[in-house]
């Protein structure tokens, strides 16, 4: 047998000189150190991830590739998983070596329906041509729940509301980049007018299937645009065996959109409240709340009141589990919350199985919209007739409308359910000075347009669908005879081509197309009803289901426009 140091074989044809480091990018010390200086002594799990990617983008105004490596070390995960993570969210910004990095002031316009009526695209230009591109960045954003005061920019986390030009310079020239938190009802107020007694009566004997049948017997119906009777759902997820979560979906970006904003700046713990009641009802384990990252004044004041409830006693520290969106409107699509809770890229997921079988962790899980859980801690506290008392057009119940658009007073306004669209512009003291009303979105751009002569249809649940529409989250927008309905409507096609997750074929290039042909002069209809099909009975989620909207009832009521 012949010895093996012969020179002979594939273990001598290398150069003769072994590896010092792993192949791939190295991990640089000093990034490492800062990236565990950064984390301190939180569990290094998986599902934090999007909160670890946020404590670097805020520290640094960027990811760079050698803080990216290092928190894949430190996590112990590829840094494929990192990168595609962290690329799906619009509030991160990655730079790789030799790349950039962005400057140390970003202002985000919003150009959703709302602000572009009110003159968004020529403000950027303005800010484009006056500001120093080196210095500061501008960028278009989509709605950011601040449609009452179009047009809207948020410079650094400061919103400006009524935004100019010269409001902006003032901003950058007193460094006021950072949330503005506006006065609220703190948890001695509240538990001094009699807060958060029903909660510690429930606890003390109280009966969940008692607690349900009020909350049916109120009708109140999920409030985040899908209609479903709230209490219902307790039974669904009590069903499964534990353990249970409960989850809040705070991600409220359907613009136009911005009464959870309303309710969270002035009563946050009315909200809590009533999420502690639904977590009891259903024995959850833990209290997940999903918040968007264009609230910062909203999670800054859950912060301190979630501080403040643990401290009180009321709560176990680290039951309620805060998280931040990070600028992705398809995570307010249940699944697409679910996961990015864990810690992963919002996309929806394929049902069944539902997420009050396998949710967040695969376990049992109860979610819920922000409002519909203020209106179950008042329904706790002051009985069904909150809702149900109030009657008008055959329906019951009270609706929270956001309204923004071409209407003198812009606000939320709580209405009777069975509101109309005259109603609601009555209520914000009529159409605005030298518009008349033209047109009107019932609820977000999911919902499309409806003409002004459709103006006798209670704005409320089951009402909307004979006409090929929905009340969705009651994102009413006002247009007038200065406003283009076409225009309007592919303004709203492109915030759902810029926002889709493009996992699902017929909705990422069906909205794609849909917006190249809504372009034209001349729209090819046709050929647009056949995407419109395929796209509502073939995409995945309600996304790309109800995109079709804003074209088929453009093309219906508006057709000498296209």
């Amino acid at each position: 047998m012949a010895p093996l140091d012969q020179g002979k074989g594939v273990w001598k044809s290398g150069k003769g000189r072994g590896r010092k480091t792993p192949k791939g990018r190295q991990v640089e010390d000093q990034a490492w150190e800062e990236v565990r200086a950064l984390l301190g002594d939180r569990p290094r799990r998986r599902d934090l991830l999007i909160e670890f990617l946020h404590l670097i983008q805020d520290k640094y105004g960027h990811l760079s590739a050698a803080h990216m490596r290092a928190l894949a070390e430190e996590m112990r995960l590829a840094q494929a998983e990192i990168w595609e993570v962290a690329t799906f969210y619009a509030h991160f910004d990655l730079v790789k070596e030799g790349e950039t990095p962005p400057p140390a002031l970003t202002i985000r316009v919003c150009d959703s329906l709302s602000c572009e009526l009110a003159g968004a695209q020529q403000l950027k230009a303005a800010l484009e041509d006056g500001l120093d591109p080196s210095e500061v960045r501008v960028l278009r954003a989509p709605c950011m729940g601040r449609c009452d005061t179009a047009p809207v920019l948020e410079i650094g986390h400061n919103h400006i509301d009524n935004a100019t030009p010269e409001k902006v310079q003032a901003a950058i020239a007193s460094d006021d980049t950072h949330p503005h938190i506006p006065a609220y009802e703190a948890l001695d107020a509240y538990v001094g007018a009699g807060g958060y007694e029903a909660l510690k009566a429930l606890r003390t004997g109280g009966n969940w299937e008692e607690v349900q049948e009020t909350i049916l017997a109120s009708g109140l119906r999920g409030l985040g645009g899908a209609g479903f009777p709230s209490g219902r759902k307790w039974g669904f997820v009590r069903a499964n065996e534990g353990p249970r979560y409960l989850a809040v979906n705070g991600d409220e970006g359907e613009p136009g959109t911005f009464k959870d904003r309303f309710y969270l700046e002035r009563q946050p713990h009315l909200f809590l409240e009533g999420m502690l009641i639904a977590a009891w009802a259903v024995e959850a384990e833990k209290a997940f709340i999903y918040m968007r990252d264009e609230y910062p004044a909203v999670l800054k004041i859950l912060r301190t009141e979630i501080a403040a409830l643990e401290k009180a006693g009321i709560v176990e520290p680290g039951y309620i589990d805060l998280r931040r969106g990070a600028g992705a409107y398809i995570c307010g699509e249940e699944s697409a919350m679910i996961e990015s809770i864990e810690g992963k890229r919002g996309l929806p997921r394929h049902r069944p199985p539902f997420v009050a079988q396998v949710g967040i962790f695969d376990r049992p899980t109860l979610v819920h919209n922000v409002e519909t859980l203020y209106w179950v801690a008042k329904i706790c506290r002051e009985g069904p007739e909150c809702l149900n008392a109030t009657e008008k057009n055959g329906r019951k119940g009270l609706r929270s409308y956001s309204v923004s658009g071409r209407v003198a007073n812009p606000g939320v306004y709580l209405l009777p359910a069975g509101s109309t669209i005259l109603d609601i512009i009555e209520a914000c003291g009529g159409m605005a000075e030298g518009h008349a009303f033209k047109a009107y979105q019932p609820g977000g751009p999911s919902s499309g347009l409806l003409p002004a002569s459709m103006d006798d249809i209670p704005l409320d649940f089951d009402t909307l669908q004979p006409h090929g529409t929905f009340i969705g989250s009651a994102a009413v927008v006002v247009l007038s005879d200065k406003d283009s309905a076409k225009q309007a409507a592919l303004n709203m096609l492109r915030f759902f081509e810029d926002e889709s997750c493009g996992q699902c074929t017929p909705c990422r290039v069906g909205c794609e197309k849909a917006v190249k042909l809504m372009e034209a002069d001349r729209w090819d209809q046709g050929l647009l009803e056949e995407l419109c099909t395929t796209m509502a009975d073939a995409s995945i989620c309600g996304l790309g289901q109800a995109a079709p909207n804003p074209i088929r009832l453009t093309m219906k009521h508006f057709p000498e426009e296209i």
